[in-house]
């Protein structure tokens, strides 16, 4: 990934000019190691569901179910995207089940840009609904991560909000295109005793993560070691599933951790931390949607980790925000094809498949479903 040399390259050149120090650097580096094993371990068990063909018989069950509409396969595939991001993170979603979705819409011989708009936009759009959902919920939330069940109480209402408001506003975008049927139907392809394995791995490995949220424990660790220790992780296809990996990845993470903190060094944070104390001046509707759609706008100019890592430092004398923040963390970024990791890698997903999104095409639809998916998941905040 290009996007991984440039934050080496960068981190490096700042070193080389002192605005770091090696030591600085290392710790920057050393506080990106929990979310790049959570990574890391999502992007194993995601591997190995795709090598198992989970990815490929689910996407072949909603072209059955969907008889030949466009628009119940469109809402069929919103579904299982959701379901994908929610329990695998939007990383997932961006990276397997991208191809597997093509795959399908291509053996249906319909138009694949609605479903593959759909697999980049619920990436985002369902990724706070639990805190591994989404590597920037980590980054956001840091030591200060809540128990699950207050996390639920929190963000249940907006998560749901921004789920059916980004399904509308992105069907309106596409609604010519979802008309009518689809000629083709695929043959029926049953899920072999690998691919239930796997499946089940992914469960197994979905409640560990569950109840280390719930226990407000760091959930790198446990989300690295549960793929590994996987039922359905065979140590026979070991190095394929980890060859197979996008594991450019993880320096890119790491760069943006070393780049943030020389940021932070250089006053970010402390000029952030000014702006929400100006936002807590105003009314409390007025300031969520400035925090959560400011904060959005930075995710698009800079990538949502990053965002998120700057903004984590300044919550800590504007706490009332962290909310508001996480929502245009995780889903303003739905704006352009740089807010966030799994857009990137989703963007790449389609070019190995000779498909060009240009930036702008992206923007033109993300205007329009980012608004009115942002502006009502932030208010139902304050219900």
């Amino acid at each position: 990934m290009a996007e991984a040399f440039w934050a080496v390259i960068a981190s490096i050149v700042i070193l080389l000019f002192g605005w770091i120090t090696p030591q600085q650097a290392l710790q920057a580096a050393g506080e990106g190691v929990d979310v790049c094993l959570f990574l890391a371990g999502m992007m194993l068990l995601a591997e190995l569901a795709r090598q198992a063909g989970v990815f490929d018989w689910l996407p072949g069950l909603a072209l059955r179910a969907a008889r030949q509409s466009r628009l119940r396969l469109f809402t069929l595939i919103y579904v299982t995207g959701t379901l994908v991001t929610i329990l695998l993170s939007n990383d997932a979603t961006a990276v397997v089940l991208t191809p597997a979705v093509l795959t399908a819409v291509r053996k249906a011989r319909t138009d694949v840009m609605p479903c593959l708009f759909l697999c980049a936009f619920i990436a985002n759009a369902a990724s706070f609904v639990l805190p591994v959902s989404n590597p920037a919920n980590l980054v956001v939330y840091g030591s200060a991560l809540p128990p699950l069940l207050h996390w639920l109480r929190t963000v249940a209402l907006p998560s749901l909000v921004s789920i059916l408001a980004t399904c509308a506003a992105l069907y309106w975008t596409q609604r010519r295109s979802l008309q009518g049927t689809f000629p083709g139907l695929p043959e029926e392809m049953p899920l072999t005793p690998d691919g239930r394995r796997a499946a089940w791995s992914m469960v197994l490995a979905g409640c560990v993560l569950l109840v280390t949220s719930a226990l407000g424990r760091d959930l790198g660790f446990p989300t690295f070691l549960a793929a590994i220790a996987a039922p359905g992780f065979q140590w026979r296809r070991a190095r394929s599933i980890v060859l197979s990996v996008s594991w450019s990845v993880i320096p890119l993470v790491l760069g943006l951790f070393i780049l943030v903190a020389a940021l932070n060094l250089q006053g970010a944070s402390q000029a952030l931390a000014g702006v929400l104390a100006i936002f807590a001046g105003y009314h409390r509707a007025t300031a969520l949607l400035a925090a959560s759609g400011g904060v959005g706008l930075l995710s698009n100019l800079m990538n949502n980790l990053p965002a998120g890592l700057l903004t984590s430092t300044a919550l800590a004398t504007a706490p009332q925000f962290r909310e508001a923040v996480l929502i245009g963390i995780d889903l303003g970024p739905n704006l352009s094809v740089t807010g966030s990791l799994a857009t990137l890698l989703w963007l790449v997903a389609l070019r190995r498949a000779e498909i060009e999104v240009s930036p702008w095409t992206f923007v033109r639809t993300g205007i329009v479903v980012v608004t009115p998916a942002l502006l009502p998941a932030t208010l139902a905040l304050l219900l």
